[in-house]
């Protein structure tokens, strides 16, 4: 569905939609040499999709709104999600030390390692999976082994361990596997209906091919934690129909409601954000720069001091909740709005830098709060 903006004297100088999107996602594509890209908006719940170059450069297969694209990290937003789906429900303690869900873990650091901490970056787990590792013996042993380098709950340190293992509580608290969990309950309450951990065989032919930063044609090779850290493949109407549930647009039943706003609650404040359950969240209005700062690749591969927010920050609205992604072959980047009601999922088959998503949502975000506002 297009997106029908009001016919004032104001908006009819302003460039249209599709005209702010063209402009700001042509440079990137010229640029990184990008073969396709999937743009996703809503606003008040309207829809509007632009679809840019091919899934494959080598079947030449066009992006649509059907095109599966690697997400990345933006998985973790759905981890947290799970997270709080079964805190909120009784069934999980954020307070709890991680070891009460991950028996295995009992008697090691795991035990001091509370789930908030593994929810919010502050476990000082590294960032990634010892490569070395590759079953789950291997990693239980690691984790049991493990000896954090800084006080727990003082350090931001971005983790795919962490949110691994939170995945893994979760799971473990709601008496079920995680992939089940998520795909079975998640994503249907939040009208995810082609989105996979697992990608079936008739979904197969949508999957797009990724490119890494040399060109070089690539899929993501799961591994331990994929599918709690990074293993999500999914679309661009699917993140928009999640970013509606998130900002209240879209129904969503009572329980996956307050799951929302657990995961909208700022926990830590660390560099320029304040570190909600996964996502990050920003005061609204927000510069471009400091977005960037706070999604540079320092705030990922580097620990930043982080101070508990005693009590937690309850959920804004006025204010910018986002995340990003990437694997080897493909980049997102998602943020959303919610008083303004209005957000962007930027999808891409390839591997380019998290500045430019950035600033291109940025772009088609200023447009979009400049022509619309609350209630509008």
């Amino acid at each position: 569905m297009a997106l029908a903006c009001a016919a004032t004297a104001a908006s009819a100088a302003q460039p249209s939609v599709k005209e702010t999107v063209d402009a700001a996602i042509a440079p990137l594509q010229a640029k990184y040499g990008i073969p396709g890209v999937a743009v996703g908006i809503t606003v008040d719940g309207k829809h509007a999709f632009y679809n840019y170059g091919v899934a494959s450069k080598a079947t030449g297969a066009k992006v649509d709104n059907r095109t599966l694209f690697e997400v990345g990290s933006f998985t973790k937003t759905l981890t947290a999600t799970l997270a709080c789906y079964a805190q909120t429900s009784g069934k999980l303690s954020f307070s709890a030390p991680a070891s009460q869900y991950v028996s295995a873990l009992r008697g090691s650091q795991f035990d001091h390692v509370s789930v908030l901490n593994l929810g919010t970056h502050t476990s000082g787990l590294p960032l990634f999976v010892p490569d070395n590792l590759t079953n789950d013996a291997q990693l239980m042993a690691w984790f049991r082994n493990w000896q954090p380098s800084s006080p727990i709950g003082t350090q931001r340190v971005y983790s795919n361990l962490g949110i691994g293992l939170l995945g893994r509580a979760a799971a473990q608290s709601l008496g079920e596997p995680f992939r089940d969990a998520v795909q079975k309950q998640l994503l249907p309450a939040f009208g995810m209906t082609h989105s996979w951990l697992d990608v079936p065989a008739s979904s197969m032919p949508d999957y797009a091919q990724g490119y890494d930063k040399h060109d070089t044609p690539t899929r993501m090779q799961r591994g331990e934690l994929a599918d709690e850290a990074y293993g999500l493949r999914t679309t661009s109407g699917d993140i928009v129909r999640y970013l509606d549930a998130n900002m209240g647009v879209a129904p969503l039943d009572a329980p996956w409601q307050r799951a929302v706003a657990c995961a909208h609650t700022g926990y830590y404040t660390a560099g320029v954000f304040t570190q909600d359950l996964v996502w990050e969240q920003y005061p609204w209005p927000a510069a471009l720069q400091t977005l960037q700062s706070g999604n540079s690749p320092d705030a990922i591969l580097k620990g930043m001091p982080a101070q508990a927010l005693t009590p937690p920050l309850p959920p804004q609205t006025e204010a910018l909740l986002n995340k990003t992604g990437s694997t080897n072959g493909f980049s997102t980047y998602a943020a959303f709005i919610p008083a303004q009601r209005i957000g962007v999922v930027i999808l891409a088959n390839k591997a380019y830098p998290t500045e430019a998503r950035v600033s291109a949502a940025y772009a088609i975000l200023d447009a979009l709060n400049r022509s619309h506002g609350p209630g509008q």
